[in-house]
Parts: C-alpha cells; sequence; structure tokens
C-alpha cells in the first residue's frame, strides 16, 4: 500500500510539511513554478537548501509582497491578537511598516480560494482546513466561529502554505497517512495581551485526541497550520510501519536546535497497515 509517513519529532508547521513533501517530487522546481502561478495575490514561493545538524533539505518560504510573513499573523483572530513568536519555523516580525492591516473571514478566505487555479478536490481540502483553525480558535477564545478574523498578509501567507500541502497530497495520491507522536514543545510563548503555555491552546483543541508530547526545547514546535493539516491528512498516528522506502524529503525550519529542525516526510509501500 502507498503509504506517506511524517515524521514530527520536532513538531510541523506549514512551510516545513510544504518543504518535506516537495523533496518527494521528481521535479521540485517545476512545482514550485505551478505554485507561484497559483494565483494568490502578492504571493512567490522560494525553495531553498538547507543544513541543519548536518543534515540537508529544504526550506520553503513564502513571500508575500515581497517579505516573508511570520506565521503568528495567519493563525490569530483579530479580536484577540494573539501574535504568537512562532521561533519554530519563522521569525515572527511585525514592524514591517506594512499599510494598515485588514482582515479576512472565512468567507472571504472562501472566495480567494475560489479564485485558485486548483482541482476541486484540492479547493475542498483547503477550506476544510481551515475550518478546524476556525473552530480551533473559535474555541480557545469563546468567539463564534462567524466572527473569527485572520489578518490579511498572514492569511495570504497560510493559505499558500495550507494550498502548496494539500496539492502536493493530491499530486503524491498515498494511499495512506501515518504520523508520529508530535513533538509539540514546551514552556510558554509571549502574545501581544501576555504568555501562553505551549502548545498554544488552538493547537492543543486540534491536536486533541493525537498523541502528543513535549520535551527539553524551549519553544513552540507545532503551529496551528501544522497541526490542523496533520489532523485532516492523517489516517492514524503511531510508530512507523514496515515500510519499503522508494523517497525521502526533509522540510527545514527556521531557527537552529540541538536537534534537526525539520519534518521528515517517507513515502513507500507498507508491508503491514499499521493505524495506532
Amino acid at each position: 500500500m502507498k503509504t506517506l509517513y511524517l515524521d514530527c519529532g520536532m513538531g510541523a508547521a506549514g512551510d516545513m510539511l510544504t518543504a518535506a513533501l516537495l523533496e518527494l517530487l521528481p521535479d521540485p522546481a517545476a512545482f514550485v513554478e505551478e505554485l507561484d502561478a497559483l494565483g494568490i495575490p502578492g504571493v512567490r514561493f522560494e525553495a531553498q537548501k538547507s543544513v541543519k545538524c548536518g543534515i540537508c533539505g529544504t526550506r520553503v518560504v513564502v513571500m508575500v509582497h515581497g517579505e516573508e510573513e511570520g506565521e503568528g499573523a495567519r493563525e490569530h483572530s483579530h479580536e484577540h491578537s494573539h501574535e504568537h513568536s512562532h521561533e519554530h519555523s519563522h521569525e515572527h516580525s511585525h514592524e514591517h511598516g506594512h499599510a494598515p492591516h485588514h482582515h479576512s473571514s472565512l468567507q472571504d478566505i472562501e472566495q480567494l480560494t475560489g479564485q485558485l487555479a486548483v482541482s476541486p478536490k484540492v479547493r475542498e481540502d483547503i477550506l476544510a482546513v481551515y475550518g478546524l483553525i476556525a473552530e480551533a480558535e473559535s474555541r480557545a477564545h469563546g468567539v463564534p466561529v462567524c466572527d473569527i478574523h485572520f489578518h490579511e498578509v498572514g492569511t495570504l501567507d497560510a493559505v499558500a502554505d495550507i494550498t502548496a500541502v494539500c496539492m502536493l497530497m493530491e499530486r503524491l495520491a498515498p494511499e495512506q497517512v501515518l504520523v508520529s507522536p508530535v513533538h509539540v514543545g514546551s514552556g510558554h510563548v509571549q502574545c501581544a495581551h501576555g504568555i501562553l503555555p505551549v502548545p498554544a491552546p488552538a493547537t492543543a483543541w486540534i491536536l486533541r485526541d493525537v498523541p502528543i508530547y513535549g520535551g527539553g526545547i524551549k519553544s513552540e514546535l507545532c503551529t496551528p497550520t501544522g497541526a490542523a493539516l496533520l489532523r485532516y491528512f492523517a489516517d492514524g498516528f503511531g510508530g512507523m510501519p514496515i515500510l519499503r522506502v522508494s523517497a525521502i524529503g526533509y522540510g527545514m525550519g527556521k531557527k537552529d536546535f540541538t536537534a534537526a529542525n525539520c519534518v521528515r516526510a517517507l513515502l513507500g509501500d507498507a508491508e503491514e497497515s499499521r493505524h495506532e
């Protein structure tokens, strides 16, 4: 059975999952050109070679109007303005001097997604993943889903990551997707209105009933976008099955830790299906 196994021993973020899956393709550069041609306003993808702890992989950078945006702006409601320092894959920088921030509702995201040159299945997957994030924000902050709003620039960044992963899943077409227990990190994360525990409330909600663990790394390793993508696509969570591996991808985060900061994707034929 064609199986994709995602090793999330250093958590997961949208860009890291994109990069790991991208490395499984025979022609990653051609796929990046496809992503750039999608028509996401002001967005450009860059696939850069990256080395973590001596391991070579790929880091995908999403440029929005020529600048790299941090994950925090993409995933938190306007009402609460929780802008996490997502040290794992994106440095936070809200001093870019952008024009006044506008905010996007789920309806706006649905309209944006409807304009993209993607298949109906990919469009459905994008909206489902965003729905998971919005529901988690709603639960965490006590705000109705219809009132959840996302920062505009961060929305474009998130739509880019989520769209890329959904397209890659369609292209790779695994018969099953299995994911390791997810390392979420530990400690606390500084937000605009205070300090929150890791995993952040939205991430914790998305990963309910999923095997997660902390550890000695004092950082937020799994973001809401990464958590939502894993939750949506995973058929099961647990140890690696017996697998004849045909391709391996390493998707690197931005930060450096004592452990290699990456998501590892292994694609192959499973001799034994194990959903744990």
